[in-house]
């Protein structure tokens, strides 16, 4: 996610792109949080500690998203 993420802010001048880069960041941000939810059914987290990070991840979510619905606040 990290990675997308610093790739979509050095193409920000290119509005499509931008907002690519901005939806897979969100996808991997999505697919950490099922990968809390196994390591949570699989013992390695405890129930409170994938809540918290869960919804960590939605804060995160949320902000990309943000950055998606006004990409033009975020371009060069």
């Amino acid at each position: 996610m990290a990675s997308n993420l610093a790739e979509a802010y050095r193409k920000r001048r290119y509005p499509k792109a931008f907002i690519s880069k901005l939806s897979d960041a969100e996808g991997e941000a999505a697919e950490t949080q099922v990968w809390l939810q196994f390591a949570h059914s699989f013992g390695y987290l405890s129930e409170n500690d994938e809540q918290e990070l869960s919804s960590l991840y939605d804060q995160i979510i949320g902000k990309i998203v943000t950055m998606i619905n006004a990409p033009e606040k975020w371009s060069l």
